[in-house]
């Protein structure tokens, strides 16, 4: 099969190497980096960057809210809202991170739960005229709390933006995607642009120094320790005791760990909406450290959703990793076969595309992947690394869409 280079909507890729290499063994020849609120403050420089050295894949960028963007301006509270001046200071960086070319804001409300109302909507209307999404992590309260869904629409609803919910079944994947899905298509038919993406796991990872860990919110979430599992430095690979959840909290908080919850038949199911793409939230690893998603994510859509389950045939499989991405980004020369857009291509064997990666082996590549085109240019040639600097910046200057409220 031959189809344009798959653009993973959610990553938090951001010029790492090693993190580049694993997508692109997986056909991902776009990255959207900046996601869950985390993004690098100047966005010119890391395009700059990018298209100064070149990179591995391409990437665009969110300009991210709820964590070094709030840091920088003061508000460094998870728990409290930002003052009226440091949300003025938001502003401006928002502002000039859409004029330096990023592709959208993201949220992670789960980082920052004291996030205001205000300072969510008024940079919210900011990408909204300028034509790009808004990209949100959900405030979850508990694993089956609906009101952190209509909130994210909600935002839809009084600034106008686009919304597209970020890895869906990390978030709702608990008995409640059907729920889920169903105030998305409500809003849908009421005229709001609402998409999502989901990964295709049920644990998910982040760091043990998040507000999500607060003893507190992981007793109303009903987490134990031992269903968290340690994946990143001198533990790695050992689950969770009191004894080292302290610790790390404590002396380790950017330690990741993966939370281990979830059903998995909520990811076919989400995946089968027409407005849902699969992404793969990875994240930068040192070697044989991370969650499987790092290494595994697309061939394993394309393995359980068209061979394994028929639940999505091969056209629109393909449709939903290439076009659906890039129409939700604006990125006109990209997600397409046809003369005059960005020559990124994947050539694969549906019959034998597979992930490789598990728990404790989670940067093994994948299989069925014969040659990966970035640009032109041979990247993957039968599996072995040719070429690690096709890779371009995706600077987002046009409006993606009119600006209507």
């Amino acid at each position: 099969m031959v189809c344009p280079g798959f653009i993973d909507i959610h990553g938090h890729v951001d010029l790492d190497e090693y993190c580049g290499e694993l997508s692109l063994r997986q056909g991902i020849t776009t990255t959207v980096g900046g996601n869950c609120g985390a993004s690098p403050l100047d966005i010119d420089a890391f395009f700059t960057l990018q298209e100064k050295n070149g990179f591995i894949i391409n990437q665009a960028e969110f300009i991210g809210h709820s964590i070094h963007l709030r840091n920088s301006v003061g508000a460094i509270d998870p728990l409290k809202p930002a003052t009226p001046e440091q949300l003025s200071r938001m502003e401006y960086l928002v502002e000039k991170g859409f004029e330096d070319g990023a592709c959208g804001l993201s949220l992670g409300l789960g980082y920052a739960p004291g996030s205001s109302n205000e300072e969510v909507l008024r940079l919210s209307r900011i990408a909204a005229r300028y034509g790009r999404i808004v990209a949100v992590d959900t405030r979850m309260l508990t694993g089956t709390d609906m009101y952190s869904l209509v909130e994210a629409i909600s935002i839809a609803r009084q600034t106008g933006a686009r919304i597209q919910i970020s890895h869906l079944v990390y978030q709702y994947g608990t008995g409640v995607v059907d729920e889920a899905l169903a105030v998305i298509n409500r809003a849908r038919s009421d005229g709001m642009d609402i998409r999502f993406d989901s990964g295709m796991y049920t644990p998910w990872a982040t760091h043990i120094g998040a507000a999500l860990f607060n003893e507190d919110y992981m007793e109303t979430n009903g987490w134990d320790l031992k269903d968290i599992l340690v994946v990143t430095g001198q533990y790695n690979g050992k689950r969770l005791n009191q004894e080292i959840y302290r610790e790390l909290r404590d002396s380790a908080p950017h330690t990741a760990v993966v939370v281990f919850t979830g059903i998995e038949e909520e990811i076919y199911l989400a995946l089968n909406h027409p407005f849902a793409m699969p992404s793969t939230d990875t994240g930068a690893y040192a070697p044989g450290e991370g969650h499987p998603q790092i290494a595994g994510s697309f061939p394993r859509y394309f393995k359980k959703m068209v061979t394994e389950r028929y639940q999505l045939n091969l056209m629109e499989a393909v449709r939903k990793a290439t076009l659906l991405p890039a129409e939700t980004l604006g990125l006109d020369c990209k997600g397409r076969l046809r003369e005059g857009m960005d020559a990124d291509v994947v050539v694969f064997d549906i019959h034998t595309i597979a992930d490789k990666a598990d728990f404790g082996l989670p940067d093994a590549p994948p299989v069925g992947i014969d040659y990966v085109f970035v640009n032109g240019r041979l990247a993957i040639d039968r599996g072995n690394l040719v070429d690690t600097h096709a890779g371009k910046a995706v600077r987002c200057i046009k409006p993606m869409y009119d600006y209507q409220i």
